[in-house]
């Protein structure tokens, strides 16, 4: 227990980071959900389906960087990198698990940037998976209807 002991600070600031990501990413898709449902019976041609998924996958795009923001954020704000481009920069390595190593934690942090870049696979399959499911849904009722 004793070697755990160093570690529980960085784990429980992961796990809010964890959580404020899934947190962020989860309304985001509920808000998104209910502007797609409200507008999708609307578009019309296949250049309003364009602009449709178009700003679905800007909106998506937004809530991976409102992901990246925060670890960046909590990196800077704990003095784990040396300013907030650093930060940014490490940041959104980390999450989109491209990891080029030029940028370390510190000994005491390095446990958070496996847990970032847990997060960020989570929450790019989910966003993936998301996406897979809106094309489906209006091209199975665009060409039903056909």
């Amino acid at each position: 227990m004793a070697l755990l002991g160093p570690m529980i600070p960085d784990f429980l600031i992961g796990f809010l980071l964890v959580a404020a990501n899934v947190t962020v990413h989860a309304f985001g898709l509920t808000l998104l959900t209910r502007h797609l449902v409200a507008t999708a019976g609307a578009v019309t041609g296949y250049q309003g389906l364009g602009w449709l998924l178009i700003r679905t996958a800007w909106i998506l795009i937004a809530l991976h960087g409102v992901g990246v923001s925060l670890w960046a954020l909590a990196y800077w704000l704990l003095g784990c990198m040396p300013d907030v481009g650093s930060a940014f920069y490490f940041s959104g390595t980390t999450y989109t698990t491209i990891g080029y190593g030029d940028l370390v934690l510190p000994p005491g942090w390095r446990l958070l940037a496996p847990l970032e870049g847990m997060t960020g696979i989570l929450m790019s399959s989910l966003s993936g998976a998301y996406f897979f499911a809106v094309v489906t849904k209006i091209l199975g009722a665009k060409l039903g209807s056909k």
